[in-house]
């Protein structure tokens, strides 16, 4: 398995299936943790819906990694953690804590975020998230009843999240391709940041990060 995505909720998780299945990947998903016995060998990507994105962080970090450890059992070399593209969520996570959790599930010392989707009018610049054009803060996710969302900067809103430095990689560095963004990369680990927010306005933008 290439690709073992842990997703927050069952549309995301369903959109994500779509998308990999479209790109050309054989692609499963399941509604909650797999079962031990399901035989997942022939997937390429494997998408395991939980319903994590409100519930206490404890909570979604235990679900998290349960669906992680299955997905290692299962054989994924790459590891994939699905939020929603508004990012939205409380101070108190769970984006944040459970980055902080797959992280060290995976023994990794650097990870971006990225909840960028231009087809759906998501775009991420200068670290700030942009719905259709319009801040998030001023986007009808400032009255969301449970994740009111009225910062639109992303480096504040993930760093109110975890005790993990988090950095910015800008649409500059993004918009020079692979190798500059590499850089960034070197660059912001140097600096001691184990999280990045990174700037994307296209699909070729999305491309050039993966």
């Amino acid at each position: 398995m290439r690709l073992g995505c842990i997703a927050d909720d069952l549309t995301g998780a369903t959109d994500l299936a779509l998308m990999l299945s479209r790109e050309g990947m054989r692609t499963v998903q399941t509604v909650g943790v797999p079962d031990p016995d399901l035989d997942l060998s022939s997937a390429e990507a494997v998408v395991v819906a939980l319903k994590s994105r409100t519930i206490p962080a404890k909570d979604a970090i235990e679900q998290s990694l349960a669906a992680a450890r299955a997905l290692q059992r299962a054989g994924a070399a790459n590891f994939f953690f699905k939020y929603c593209s508004t990012f939205d969520s409380t101070d108190a996570g769970n984006i944040g804590p459970v980055a902080e959790a797959l992280l060290s599930f995976t023994r990794s010392d650097f990870t971006i975020a990225c909840p960028a989707f231009p087809a759906n009018g998501r775009t991420v610049y200068q670290g700030h998230l942009f719905v259709n054009g319009v801040p998030l803060h001023e986007s009808s996710m400032k009255d969301h009843p449970l994740t009111p969302m009225r910062d639109s900067n992303l480096v504040r809103v993930l760093q109110r999240q975890t005790a993990l430095s988090v950095g910015l990689v800008s649409f500059e560095d993004v918009e020079g391709g692979p190798n500059d963004i590499r850089r960034a990369f070197d660059r912001e680990k140097a600096a001691g940041h184990r999280i990045v927010i990174v700037d994307a306005l296209t699909d070729q933008h999305l491309r050039s990060i993966g």
